[in-house]
């Protein structure tokens, strides 16, 4: 026999707020997977997962360059380019149009959902509001959502509050924006810096484990790290203990 699933007490809860690149969605297959396609159409030669995981290292120090001051507000797929125009120069990836390039920037647009998301939110949808409190700009999580059907119910986070995680504005902001107190609130997340951030303002906290999100050597955020109210497998296992 499994295991009995005992629901917590979520009474109080009235909104779930998500992490999106690496909670939600599998970032490091799809930039893989739209490298590849790039290089089939142009006879490119690159280790496209090496690649990836170089893009995707210019992510936290960028947005210190934001949060810092250092550089103005700037949204997501701005941050993006700098990177990916630098990774060209770096990957020594030559001959793409400007068409090209753009297009490629915005595969961000374009990644695809963790298997059980897309079923898990839908069950959590039923119970709790859901939203995005994501580092993403909302142009780049809309065209997501609408690609790949996630269910969210408002889109949040660091365009909206101009400041980027783990800035409390951004997790403040997007209670209030919902009409909501941080305690009504539940920031979900596979990161658990994301979490104790969250958790300093008062939200409740639901680590849902993504082991395979930097690939086979992935050696940060492989299991919960703090006392948070969920620890969970997948969405489908947090809908379970929520009692979806």
């Amino acid at each position: 026999m499994g295991a009995i699933i005992r629901p917590m007490d979520s009474s109080s809860i009235k909104a779930l707020t998500f992490d999106v690149f690496g909670t939600v969605v599998d970032w490091r297959s799809s930039i893989i997977r739209e490298g590849e396609a790039l290089g089939r159409r142009n006879s490119l030669t690159v280790d496209w997962a090496r690649f990836a995981d170089a893009w995707r290292g210019q992510y936290q120090p960028n947005l210190e360059k934001v949060r810092s001051g250092e550089l103005p507000w700037t949204k997501l797929d701005n941050l993006h380019r700098m990177a990916l125009d630098q990774l060209l120069v770096d990957f020594n990836i030559k001959g793409l149009t400007e068409a090209e390039i753009d297009d490629f920037n915005r595969a961000w647009h374009r990644l695809y959902p963790w298997p059980d998301t897309v079923p898990g939110l839908t069950r959590l949808k039923a119970k709790f509001v859901l939203a995005t409190l994501s580092n993403g700009n909302v142009a780049l999580i809309v065209n997501m959502a609408k690609r790949t059907g996630l269910p969210w119910d408002a889109v949040l986070g660091a365009e909206v509050s101009r400041h980027y995680k783990p800035q409390p504005e951004v997790y403040l902001g997007a209670a209030d924006m919902l009409g909501l107190a941080p305690s009504e609130c539940m920031m979900v997340a596979a990161h658990n810096s994301d979490l104790a951030a969250a958790s300093r303002l008062g939200f409740h906290t639901g680590f849902v484990s993504r082991p395979g999100e930097h690939g086979p050597s992935q050696s940060s955020n492989v299991s919960a790290e703090g006392a948070w109210d969920i620890v969970a497998d997948s969405f489908i296992d947090l809908a379970d203990q929520l009692g979806c």
